[in-house]
């Protein structure tokens, strides 16, 4: 998930789900918050750890194991400037790509595949993930091991925990976190990893450590920390087949859309087959039949002057590791570069800029005060935003490709206006 300079390139992307699995049910209630009353953060940390500690004792970690994990805690305030501005980043979907899937990126994803074929093709043939999307999610998340993160788990987990905005979400992971150093597979030296405590080559958060991670080298040991990244691998695709996955089936496949097209329709609820979106004139960039690799939705992530996808199962499978549209076409197409494909044919709206989170959560105020209700004021642009955008666009007699664009922000403003 978030690193040192992995920050930058996730910039648009929500947190990974086998990194910030936000549905796993918390394993215990709301830490209580800090006292705003204490004048120095650290020792309100200190105290917080004093009363977490008989917590995590009756969780059956041990006073050995927890003592040792918190031995020179303190509390962290890059993470907590980290978690605070994270809504800031901001980037249009092609500058996102163009860092995600860059030559360098796809070179050093070929050498990867080739240093590593053999266990590469025994971890898709146990699996049956394809070996060339497992070594993309190992590209974007650490660049194929290189950027693992170097923040203490422990620290970072618990300053975030006591931090109280999301206390119970990180106090789980916080005892995920010590039953791993309890289990003896890591030392607390060398359990690190980002600022929001994503761990290893392929980024797993401890609760999804625990669950789905691998021991594929038969040493005993789940290792995703060392230089060997076997374990981490087998267990992104161990991740995936939990969560979906369709063997033989694309993420997605670039298309054409035909004129006249209703956009409506490019809709993650309006599924098809192939043949049906075929007849409707929507076919790949070649004026084929995309093969009937099952129902599918036509995606738009830049609108409609963007380059449209038709994707599958697989996408979602996708999304569990990461909920962002930008994320997902990322590792599918850095997939597909990497087993020898060209490059994405759709242009991009060039013209536009991203907005930033306050335009974001202006534009669905606005929305909702002229009658289109996004069911929320957060910043994120999700399908109750796009459809408000739907139904303003279509209202006002523009194209409705739902797309949260200046050009929209602006026209909503001038309505407040008069």
């Amino acid at each position: 998930m978030q690193k040192a300079t992995l920050m930058v390139l996730l910039a648009l992307a929500a947190p990974p789900l086998a990194a910030d699995p936000d549905a796993a049910p918390s394993l215990q209630e709301a830490p209580a918050m800090p006292d705003p009353a204490a004048t120095d953060p650290t020792e309100s940390l200190a105290r917080w750890i004093t009363d977490f500690r008989p917590r995590a004792l009756a969780e059956g970690i041990s006073a050995a194991t927890f003592d040792a994990a918190f031995a020179g805690v303190t509390l962290n305030e890059t993470v907590l400037t980290r978690d605070r501005n994270q809504n800031e980043f901001t980037k249009t979907i092609w500058d996102y790509l163009a860092t995600a899937v860059s030559d360098d990126r796809i070179a050093s994803g070929r050498a990867a595949l080739a240093r590593h074929g053999q266990v590469l093709d025994a971890i898709e043939a146990r699996y049956g993930v394809d070996k060339h999307v497992v070594v993309a999610i190992w590209g974007l998340e650490s660049a194929y091991g290189a950027v693992r993160g170097d923040t203490p788990i422990i620290e970072a987990m618990a300053t975030l925990a006591h931090d109280g905005r999301r206390g119970a979400f990180y106090e789980a992971q916080l005892l995920a976190a010590l039953r791993i150093l309890d289990s003896g597979v890591v030392t607390p030296d060398r359990m690190r990893g980002s600022w929001a405590g994503a761990m290893g080559h392929t980024q797993f958060m401890p609760t999804s450590y625990e669950a789905l991670a691998v021991d594929f080298t038969g040493d005993g040991r789940r290792d995703i920390w060392g230089d060997d990244p076997t374990d981490a691998l087998a267990s992104t695709a161990a991740y995936l087949a939990a969560n979906g996955w369709v063997t033989g089936q694309p993420w997605g496949v670039e298309v054409r859309l035909p004129e006249g097209f209703d956009y409506l329709m490019a809709d993650r609820a309006v599924t098809k087959s192939p043949a049906l979106w075929a007849a409707l004139g929507v076919r790949d960039t070649a004026g084929r039949a995309v093969p009937l690799h099952g129902r599918a939705s036509v995606l738009l992530p830049g609108g409609a002057r963007g380059a449209a996808f038709m994707i599958f199962d697989n996408f979602r499978a996708l999304e569990s590791y990461n909920t962002a549209d930008a994320y997902v076409i990322a590792v599918g197409h850095l997939a597909d570069r990497l087993r020898g494909g060209g490059p994405i044919v759709g242009t991009w709206p060039y013209d536009d800029r991203a907005l930033t989170f306050a335009e974001r959560q202006e534009m669905q105020a606005l929305l909702t005060r002229a009658g289109f209700d996004t069911r929320g004021v957060d910043g994120l642009v999700g399908p109750n935003t796009i459809n408000a955008i739907r139904g303003f666009q279509q209202a006002r007699g523009h194209v409705p490709d739902g797309y949260a664009s200046l050009a929209l922000l602006t026209l909503l403003q001038g309505d407040a206006a008069r």
